[in-house]
């Protein structure tokens, strides 16, 4: 038999049904021998969100792939925990995400603390709420089995989940996989396609049953939502005149939907954002002046002044650096390195023979992606804004208005809502690494990339140790050991101490105490400390340590080790010895980042041993949103 032809508009609609929201269900995992799955006390769920499962759609089996770079969870961190998809129905937040061997994506869920969280959470525990949704986006999908009879397998290759739901029913429990999407069904309903469906029948009210009515106090109901109207007229106009964007806020309160918070974001769209936006570092180079574009020419011309064919060789860098220079207005103390070379993603295109000498994985990424990567501070979680050219504020809500218990007849005590900016503004960190004239002289494709990431990972270094440590003062940004407001609870003792379970607890309820125990929840140390709490139980004799094997080895959290972290610090007699740990949103770390990469080469400091010193010098700022969502201790004696 051969196999039927496809419909003429096929193409069409499946790039349709790509862009839309797309939804699963599975079954909440339950462990028969722990009791890791739920933790009611934390009021978290592990479960399990995606599989490789197919599942048969109008065009065919759609298999979610799970391999190497076919999963983006970048929208999973701090993702909301929905009940059936319903946006309005917010019961919790993804906590951890990841995808595990047997091709299963996973997430740990906590629930919140409101009476709807708490009864979802009260069903989970109890078995009777066990189906679990995930809202996805699909982007690529590919053709893998065609079949004469039967439906051919697509497998996607690139999706990205967005939200997890707790669902009663699933569209296909024999197999624990469900889909539910409008868009979904106007695609299938064109191309005469059904979709089995559970139908759900309304219960109808037996008709000796009576209502039982609640009276309502019309005019106690009226009052308070005027009151609430109110509220949120003021904080949105005091917002507006802060700001200077009173045309926006007057927009807003004729929108009833919106609030305070959707104009702080408004704002700092319209006067952050798109401010820099408006002055583009790029000086508008295209693909090919991208891949032309050799750090290794430029640094050998500027180390070599004198040597014309280094000169002519590099002449196209050198006039893309001029240019650079000229486009971010700033005295150079050596070469720019144009932004647009700095965030450009290069694809080598190599053909024949020379293909199989070219690595994968060469000059895949930005510099700037390198660079970011390479961060122990962004692997935390923190917020990188690149890209920048002038200063940037971010408007910050500070309070917001007070409410009453009011009498009859009286009317509530006036208050306004207060906001402050976070600002960036540039500071210019330099960090310098070292090559041999014989590596600048190298046209290899893997030099090339090596003279990248030596650079990368000097500058990572140097922004890494003023986003954890830096004093503040002078030039250099302020770390988040010295920021003001950041909980201290966790202290070692007069000459520091020890780490233990009780610093752990105290740190994390620092947090929670600022109601700032949300988003990107991480701890951050040295090599030293995690050795201690390796070694260090719990309690007294309870066999089970601090520091797990786990990956998320701290209570449950992510942890990650940076050597950045200071080991030298002192307190009482102990000199130079204690070191620091941090808890908190690292989502709330700013890392400002302005365009243009300042690359100075001395060719002279060690010009008998042929080394060339190359100094980087990249304009970046630190700032942290809310001080509150950090907690510290640093004197810890991990002796």
């Amino acid at each position: 038999m051969s196999k039927k032809p496809k419909m003429n508009n096929f193409e069409r609609k499946l790039e349709e049904f790509k862009k839309g929201p797309q939804q699963r269900a599975f079954l909440i995992e339950r462990a028969d021998d722990s009791d890791d799955t739920i933790d009611t006390e934390a009021r978290t769920v592990w479960l399990a969100f995606s599989s490789e499962e197919p599942y048969e759609r109008w065009f065919g089996n759609e298999i979610l792939g799970h391999d190497d770079g076919e999963v983006d969870l970048s929208r999973m961190a701090g993702a909301a925990l929905l009940v059936g998809h319903n946006w309005d129905d917010h019961v919790g937040v993804v906590e951890e995400y990841r995808v595990d061997a047997d091709r299963r994506g996973r997430a740990l869920v906590r629930f919140g603390k409101s009476a709807r969280a708490s009864e979802i959470f009260d069903d989970v525990v109890d078995g009777i709420r066990r189906q679990v949704s995930v809202g996805y986006m699909v982007k690529e999908m590919k053709l893998v089995a065609e079949r004469d009879e039967g439906p051919d397998d697509y497998r996607v290759t690139d999706w990205q989940p967005y939200e997890v739901s707790i669902v009663s029913v699933a569209a296909d429990p024999s197999v624990g996989v469900g889909r539910h999407d409008e868009a979904l069904q106007q695609i299938e309903k064109e191309t005469k396609t059904e979709i089995d469906k559970p139908e759900q029948e309304i219960p109808k009210m037996d008709p000796k049953e009576k209502e039982i009515e609640t009276p309502v106090n019309v005019e106690a109901e009226r009052s308070a939502a005027e009151a609430n109207e109110n509220n949120r007229v003021q904080e949105i106009l005091a917002a507006g005149e802060k700001f200077g964007a009173m045309d926006l806020a007057l927009n807003f309160v004729k929108d009833r939907s919106k609030s305070v918070d959707d104009l702080a974001l408004a704002i700092l769209e319209k006067d952050g954002v798109e401010a820099q936006k408006a002055e583009d570092p790029e000086i508008g180079m295209d693909e090919r002046d991208l891949n032309n574009f050799s750090f290794i020419r430029l640094l050998n011309a500027a180390a070599n002044p004198t040597d014309n064919a280094a000169q002519k060789a590099a002449g196209f860098e050198l006039e893309c650096s001029r240019a650079a220079a000229e486009k971010m207005r700033k005295d150079v103390r050596g070469i720019m390195v144009p932004y647009d070379v700095l965030a450009q993603k290069r694809d080598l295109t190599v053909a024949g023979e020379a293909a199989n000498l070219v690595s994968t994985d060469l000059l895949s990424g930005s510099f700037i992606d390198l660079l970011t990567n390479m961060l122990a501070i962004r692997q935390c979680g923190a917020t990188v804004l690149d890209g920048l050219n002038g200063n940037l504020a971010i408007p910050r809500q500070l309070t917001g208005t007070s409410h009453f218990w009011v009498g009859e007849g009286v009317a509530p005590t006036e208050s306004d809502v207060t906001f402050d900016q976070v600002a960036l503004t540039p500071h210019t960190v330099g960090a310098f690494t070292e090559f041999t004239r014989r590596t600048l002289k190298q046209s290899s494709i893997a030099v090339e990339n090596f003279i990248r990431m030596d650079l990368a990972r000097t500058l990572a270094l140097a922004i890494d140790a003023a986003a954890i440590n830096g004093s503040g003062t002078g030039d250099e940004p302020e770390g988040i050991l010295n920021a003001t407001g950041v909980g201290n609870s966790a202290v070692g003792g007069t000459n520091g101490g020890a780490p233990t379970w009780p610093h752990i607890t105290k740190m994390e309820s620092d947090v929670a105490a600022a109601n700032a125990d949300m988003g990107t929840l991480c701890y951050l140390t040295n090599a030293l400390v995690r050795g201690k709490l390796k070694e260090t139980e719990k309690f007294a004799a309870s066999g089970r340590e601090i520091w797990t094997g786990d990956a998320n080895p701290l209570n449950g959290y992510r942890a990650v080790v940076s050597n950045q972290v200071p080991s030298d610090l002192s307190k009482g007699t102990s000199n130079g010895i204690l070191s620091a740990m941090i808890f908190g949103n690292f989502a709330d770390v700013l890392i400002g980042m302005w365009g243009g990469l300042d690359l100075l080469t001395n060719p002279y400091s060690k010009d008998t041993s042929g080394v060339v010193r190359v100094t980087a010098f990249q304009d970046v700022d630190v700032a942290l949103r809310h001080e509150e969502s950090f907690s510290v201790f640093n004197d810890i004696d991990p002796a």
